[in-house]
């Protein structure tokens, strides 16, 4: 039984107690974050509470013991967290001081109704009760608001007098707006129920006797021991090991962006799984305790303190910043926990981040040593397998360096194995080639000797082999990769990766830290190889089959965001570190270079896909110079894919997967056969004769006609299928004879994973805003705009819009999406005040930053400027820009919209009134201070 040592006792003030209830015992004193009378004096408490008694009537007695005791905890409370906002990292301190006063609360509650309102004379051997602290509680580990659970022991069946004491109490407990858990039970209840439920039985490991008859908690105690706890070790480590798996897939097996500090992966609960197995397995009473066993180093030991008490000080930060038992670490709380905790912004970072890279790194610590652990103690349980099992199972043969243990790969003689360094990397290509997990000993002797790699194991050319081929040919390069990531081999072996390990990004974009997306990549590429993503990436897989340069691609993989986390564009800085890299890992000039390239331009397909018309020839033109090569084309789509892909779960969709493909194949075609492929004319006829196909059963004349009444680039911006929306559409129009109809029709484009929205109406000014402000009216975002004046004076807008969860618009919901854009045009709505009530950021967004940055490019098209918006993104910025352009007098052609996370970048195809590119600096400076007017003054209102 948990039972940290006690103060002096407090005196009862009452002599009139009853001599078969023991003393309360007050708590522990000890290792507080400040002085113990400060948080709650006992002494005083009880002295107020002996003259209240005297001076009030019995039945009002309950409710001047809440006045007095919610005065005491908040009083408490408030100088706890003031000596915690001085010394932020006091984690221990903290935990025991909230259960110090948590002890205070609840032992005075019991002292209340056990003496003053349901006082006993003669009691009966069934009036006995004994109060114990299970849970967190029970351990004295509190958070500001963690739970109060108890447990109410009685030696049979609860009685009158038990039953109405612990109502009395808990309704003082209640009243004091704790949230507590409660049991009422006899020992045989709790052998029973522990027996039936691993979550109970692990509540009661950690069961603290509070106060009442002494005699009865020490009897469950002997009996849990030796009926409860002495059984079944082997079933209770598979429990809780299942349970932790279960834990993690649910909160996520990596390390998220925003984690769950108590639930998720290296976190909280994990150490509790710890302590729970070493206490259960070995009785002891505390973690380090696990040292003199041998299962602990001291170092280990001291790393995981360290750890532990981080994660406590974040978790206690949490809990106060909202006032409530939060667990989740998300992007608007992590902003103000690393500011509680003292970081800074420095050199290109922001203090969030620095902190967050600390905090996985001390959850990366924790997963370790727990994994570690944990699998040495399920080891030491672990039974043999049946005899014909043993006799007929085909053990793989390992090499003899090297032994098996419960199936996990071991060291022969750690001496004779440090004797040459080059085996802290061959263990890794063992382990791959056996299929085999590494043991837990032969992980500490890995960690423990990262030092024996310096310089000259690095330029050591067998190191160099067993390192590529660990990436090329044992078919898992990720689950040696992440192995060696965890026990700090990658780092040692390439320091210049260090820097990104457990670095978080801070943006809604990236799901994973740095390290962690690096290894997703190269696991996406594995899967592309396995042929398991052919149906969802044709392209990418007939690429790879095809055959491509694996090394160049899987090294270009591994260092593509090596340069993050500085003040130099990653891309530069990274490829800068891949030309002194690449060579160390054994790559030669040609193969170098190309790492370096790919480096460089690893964002330079998607950008190229997602900020620009890839409708316009010049777009791939300019792609395909800096390609050079279709083999360069090749690796730099496979990069692309799985770069995109390594950045969370729902990243990748068939939007993204047309737009490069469409890349790929126009490249391709000018790479191979010459830039003319792409001119105007040749795609302009191409357009023309698919709608003739499609519409066959129209006449010549009407065909003449709608062929007749588009530019150029009308044929080359959209598919057929959208050329014959738009001529119907016409005829339609054209038809009725109102140059007021507006024609839409709204269809599911499931291969792009949008809606297309077609609009149809006699051409005038500022159209596209009105069209981007109804849009967004109704919760629509646009991913992809096209804009196109007829001859004879009408305006053909596409949109692809998708809904709030990014994906298209249901069929259902069509038909209603339609009238409500219709009455926004028609002015039933006002748009711009519409729009002010819903432009407003959520909470969790208001942390991000995003600076804004506008350029004007003239070479990208050959008949448009384009400019390029990049800023924080919100509900209503495609309105507010486009609503500023048209008040220019700017003719916007096509508007392209690549989202990431909170920031988003628009890009305008555009000409002036007259048909002319914006050449003049006056004229570029002066749209860019309208529209940093317009997001500045829409960021206001969406932050108010």
């Amino acid at each position: 039984m948990t039972q940290p040592p006690a103060a002096s006792p407090a005196q009862d003030p009452d002599p009139a107690r009853t001599a078969h209830q023991d003393q309360p015992i007050a708590p522990f004193g000890s290792g507080l974050i400040c002085d113990a009378t400060a948080i709650f004096d006992f002494a005083e408490v009880q002295a107020q509470l002996a003259t209240l008694a005297k001076e009030v009537a019995p039945d009002a007695l309950r409710g001047e013991a809440v006045a007095l005791l919610r005065e005491a905890n908040q009083q408490g409370r408030a100088i706890i967290a003031a000596a915690f906002a001085e010394a932020p990292f006091s984690a221990r301190a903290l935990t025991k001081s909230y259960s110090y006063l948590t002890d205070g609360l609840v032992l005075t509650a019991f002292h209340v109704a056990t003496t003053y309102l349901h006082p006993v004379g003669t009691p009966t051997s069934g009036e006995r009760i004994a109060l114990i602290a299970v849970g967190g509680y029970g351990r004295g580990e509190m958070a500001p608001f963690s739970d109060v659970d108890l447990m109410f022991l009685t030696p049979y069946k609860i009685t009158a007098w038990a039953e109405s004491l612990i109502e009395s109490m808990l309704y003082i407990l209640w009243d004091l707006r704790l949230k507590v858990g409660h049991s009422s039970r006899t020992i045989k209840d709790c052998i029973r129920l522990g027996t039936e439920d691993y979550t109970i039985r692990t509540a009661m490991l950690e069961q603290r006797f509070l106060t009442g008859d002494r005699d009865l908690a020490d009897e469950l105690e002997t009996r849990l021991r030796s009926e409860l706890f002495s059984r079944d070790a082997h079933d209770f480590i598979e429990a809780k090991l299942t349970e932790r798996d279960d834990r993690h897939s649910k909160q996520g097996q990596r390390y998220m962006v925003e984690p769950n500090v108590k639930e998720g992966k290296g976190g909280l609960r994990d150490l509790q799984s710890l302590y729970w197995i070493a206490k259960y397995v070995y009785q002891v009473q505390d973690v380090a305790d696990l040292v003199p066993l041998g299962l602990f180093s001291p170092e280990e030991l001291d790393t995981f303190s360290t750890a532990a008490n981080f994660l406590w000080a974040v978790r206690s930060h949490l809990h106060l910043a909202t006032k409530r038992p939060t667990e989740q670490l998300n992007f608007d709380l992590q902003v103000e926990v690393a500011s509680r905790m003292g970081y800074k912004d420095r050199a290109g970072r922001r203090g969030v981040e620095i902190f967050m890279q600390e905090y996985f790194r001390h959850a990366t610590t924790v997963g370790d040593i727990t994994r570690i652990l944990l699998t040495k103690l399920e080891a030491s349980q672990q039974k043999d397998a049946p005899l014909l099992e043993r006799i007929f199972r085909r053990r793989p043969k390992v090499k003899s360096d090297y032994k098996v243990i419960h199936n996990r790969l071991d060291v022969n003689d750690p001496e004779a194995f440090l004797d040459n360094k080059l085996n802290l990397l061959r263990i890794f290509e063992e382990a791959l080639r056996t299929g085999m997990l590494i043991h837990p000993d032969a992980m500490r002797l890995v960690t423990a000797n990262l030092d024996l790699i310096d310089d000259d194991m690095r330029n050591n050319k067998e190191a160099r082999r067993i390192f590529l081929d660990l990436l090329l040919k044992h078919g898992n390069p990720e689950r040696a990769l992440r192995r060696m990531n965890e026990l700090g081999v990658l780092s040692a072996f390439i320091p210049e990766f260090e820097p990104i390990v457990a670095m978080m990004q801070f943006n809604m974009y990236h799901s994973y830290t740095v390290d962690e997306h690096t290894i997703q990549v190269i696991s996406n590429l594995t899967a592309i190889e396995k042929g398991e993503l052919e149906e969802e990436l044709p392209l990418s897989s007939e690429v790879i089959h095809k055959g491509i340069n694996r090394k160049v691609l899987l090294v270009a993989m591994l260092l593509h965001d090596i340069g993050k986390g500085r003040e130099l564009d990653h891309s530069i800085l990274g490829a800068q570190i891949a030309r002194k890299v690449a060579p160390r890992l054994g790559l030669n000039k040609v193969d170098s270079e190309t790492v370096e390239w790919l480096v460089r331009n690893h964002l330079l397909m998607s950008d190229m896909a997602q900020k620009r018309d890839i409708a316009d020839p010049r777009t791939v033109r300019g792609f395909a110079k800096a390609v050079q090569s279709v083999k360069r084309l090749d690796l730099l789509l496979l990069l692309t894919v799985c770069d995109i892909r390594g950045v969370g779960p729902d990243t990748w969709n068939n939007w993204k997967a047309a737009l490069l493909r469409a890349l790929y194949n126009q490249t391709r075609e000018a790479l191979e056969n010459g830039m003319e492929a792409l001119n105007r004319e040749h795609r302009g006829a191409a357009g023309k004769k698919a709608l003739r196909a499609a519409l066959s059963d129209w006449s010549k004349t009407d065909l003449k006609r709608e062929t007749g009444r588009h530019y150029d680039p009308y044929w080359q911006g959209l598919h057929v299928t959208a050329h014959v929306d738009f001529a119907e559409m016409l005829k339609e129009l054209e038809a009725k004879n109102d140059a007021s109809e507006v024609g839409i029709r709204l269809h599911p484009d499931d291969d792009r994973d949008a809606t297309r929205a077609c609009f149809v109406m006699a051409d005038h000014p500022g159209i596209f805003a009105r069209l981007s402000g109804a849009l967004a009216l109704v919760g629509a975002n646009v991913v992809d705009a096209r804009s196109y004046t007829t001859k004879d004076g009408y305006v053909t807008d596409a949109f692809w819009i998708q809904d709030a969860d990014e994906h298209p618009f249901e069929a259902s919901r069509l038909p209603r999406l339609t009238q409500m854009i219709l009455k926004t045009l028609n002015g039933e709505v006002m748009t711009g005040e519409a729009l002010e009530s819903r432009a407003k950021f959520k909470k969790r967004e208001k942390a991000f930053k995003v600076p804004t940055h506008i350029t004007f490019d003239n070479e990208g098209s050959e008949i448009y400027t384009i400019i390029e918006v990049d800023t924080r993104d919100r509900t209503g910025l495609l309105y507010d820009l486009t609503r500023t352009l048209a008040g220019a007098n700017v003719y916007i052609a096509n508007a392209v919209i690549a989202t990431y996370g909170e920031q988003v970048v628009d890009t305008f195809y555009v000409k002036d009134m007259f048909g002319l590119k914006y050449h003049t600096k006056s004229k570029q400076d002066f749209l860019e201070r309208k529209l940093r007017e317009a997001i500045s003054e829409g960021s206001k209102r969406a932050r108010s």
